[in-house]
């Protein structure tokens, strides 16, 4: 089994293919103070139309159009053990 590919380059591949006379460009590349999430808005053209998607880095280091899940707070085995 083949693993998922993580970089933004392949996300974007997948979702726009760009092709060269129809290229993605990077629209905004922001970083959340609170959070610290990375996101970036790639646009492209289709059929006459702009189109922009987001695309969230996860802690896993890939790239997806879905922002990652919050950190909850958890227990572990090392808080139990004393």
């Amino acid at each position: 089994m083949q693993a998922p590919a993580s970089s933004l380059h392949s996300a974007v591949d997948k979702w726009l293919a760009p092709t060269a006379t129809r290229p993605a460009r990077v629209a905004q590349l922001c970083r959340s103070h609170i959070t610290g999430m990375r996101y970036v808005r790639v646009e492209a053209w289709h059929g006459g139309e702009l189109i922009g998607i987001i695309f969230f880095r996860h802690d896993d280091g890939t790239w997806n159009v879905f922002p990652p899940q919050a950190r909850r707070p958890s227990m572990n085995a090392a808080r139990l053990a004393a």
